[in-house]
């Protein structure tokens, strides 16, 4: 197997548990293709968990027959637990796993391992929700995994789109970096690794891929979607809390969003959003027995006040009295550009259009000036720098 061009070490992890029918197969097919096409050095790791059928006894035949096979075994269950196990000792440049059944096209293996060996990305995940995927699977598991991947790009900001499929690469030194955040030890260890790595500015590639679902599947799908759920729910906690900083390297840390911008950036967010289901509540009530620019600046102002404290205090951990007038005057400023922006886009409109028009043009002009805000209160009311020099 070993050549002289093969200097770059690959690490493949098959998590089993119970697999005896189909762990042969499998890793023979797995060996052999990597053996004829892999144009790098490998090496596949059977991780048994906690097996109580002949599994484990069959993952040492196969590594004892096949030259870069080996096996570990674990007396606990779950592939978070197995990964996390064989990743954090591995000596290779990328560490990588697949799902037993090898439900994904293996064709798509080498796309998904050269960005990472190149340097060009920290992490590569196959997806199965992309135009130049082919997926064949039950209308259950169709649903229950778009749904899924729906609320963690609308609930928790994650630009990733298939965080389910069992096909992924990191790069060594940024697995062994995010492990010890990651809490989960089962299905969710998959999530809570791409959600701690695109926080602190790591690289994800996406490769599409072939994949059609195993029918002999005893993942109980909806009972895992629960605990996924959970798991959101624990991320989002400590993602608010500040905590899970990792020691990422320095290559990475470079590239980071200044610092604190990634806990102020989501807390700014939700700030933001009730400010401005606010100030529409208040635009439309006011809408209805005063003219439509005085609603506006109105309906601003009290909201821009009301923006700024809970900013200075939840955003920006801004406490007590000092400095309160003045930066509830600076943030005016705030005010004001959004003003001017609301009012110049209202202008624009005719003077027949419905209210429903009115409410789009200023919803469309506060993002714009919700942007602008985030950036003065950040670099210049509540600049850390000014606080202290004062």
């Amino acid at each position: 197997m070993q050549t002289s061009v093969r200097t770059r070490l690959v690490e493949v992890v098959v998590p089993v548990h119970n697999e005896q029918r189909v762990l042969r197969e499998s890793i023979a097919r797995l060996h052999g293709y990597l053996t004829r096409t892999f144009p790098y050095g490998f090496r596949i790791t059977i991780a048994d968990n906690a097996s109580t059928d002949d599994t484990w006894h069959e993952a040492r035949r196969l590594a004892a027959e096949l030259p870069g096979v080996r096996a570990v075994h674990l007396d606990a269950k779950g592939r978070g637990r197995a990964l996390r196990h064989v990743w954090s000792r591995s000596e290779a440049d990328v560490v990588s796993y697949m799902d037993v059944d090898l439900s994904t096209d293996l064709d798509a293996f080498l796309p998904l391992v050269a960005p990472l060996l190149s340097g060009h990305s920290d992490l590569a995940i196959g997806t199965r929700l992309s135009r130049g995927s082919n997926v064949v699977r039950g209308p259950k598991r169709e649903f229950v995994s778009r749904a899924y991947n729906l609320l963690l790009r609308s609930l928790m900001g994650a630009r990733f789109t298939d965080a389910q499929c069992g096909f992924k690469a990191v790069r060594t030194e940024v697995a062994q970096a995010l492990l010890p955040a990651v809490e989960d030890e089962q299905w969710f260890f998959d999530t809570e690794l791409l959600l701690l790595a695109e926080r602190h500015g790591l690289r994800i590639h996406e490769v599409p891929v072939d994949w059609v679902d195993d029918p002999d599947s005893r993942v109980d799908v909806v009972r895992t979607a629960l605990d996924d759920l959970r798991g959101m729910a624990r991320v989002a906690r400590r993602t608010l809390s500040g905590a899970a900083r990792i020691p990422v390297p320095a290559r990475v840390r470079q590239a980071e969003l200044p610092r604190g911008m990634a806990r102020q950036l989501p807390r700014f967010a939700v700030v933001g959003a009730v400010s401005t289901l606010a100030y529409l509540l208040l635009f439309s009530g006011l809408r209805q027995a005063v003219p439509v620019f005085t609603a506006n600046a109105v309906a601003l102002l009290v909201t821009a006040v009301a923006n700024t404290a809970a900013n200075r205090r939840f955003t920006f951990g801004v406490t007590g009295s000092s400095g309160v007038l003045r930066q509830q005057f600076e943030g005016l400023v705030a005010f004001l550009v959004g003003l001017a922006l609301t009012t110049g886009s209202l202008a624009l409109l005719p003077g027949d259009v419905s209210h429903g028009v009115e409410l789009v043009t200023v919803i469309v002009a506060n993002a714009l000036a919700t942007l602008a805000r985030f950036l003065l209160l950040r670099v210049w009311v509540f600049n850390p720098r000014r606080r202290n020099a004062a």
